[in-house]
């Protein structure tokens, strides 16, 4: 294999290299997407269960109840 060490060969060595990631970060953005969507979905049923339902209204309850 032959390598070329003019500036060209070099600069069109590093265009080769380049174009070839040039999908890649789309696929890292939609990947990152997918996963704030699903930690949102987690975070959404855990907040919206009774248990965390429950505590944040006891502790508004509390609030308004407490003498000063």
């Amino acid at each position: 294999m032959s390598t070329s060490t003019s500036p060209s060969g070099v600069r069109a060595r590093l265009a080769h290299l380049r174009d070839d990631d040039a999908g890649m970060s789309t696929a890292e953005y939609a990947i990152g997407t997918i996963a704030a969507a699903a930690f949102g979905a987690l975070l959404y049923t855990v907040i919206t269960g009774d248990s965390i339902v429950g505590a944040l209204t006891a502790i508004v309850q509390r609030a308004l109840t407490s003498t000063f």
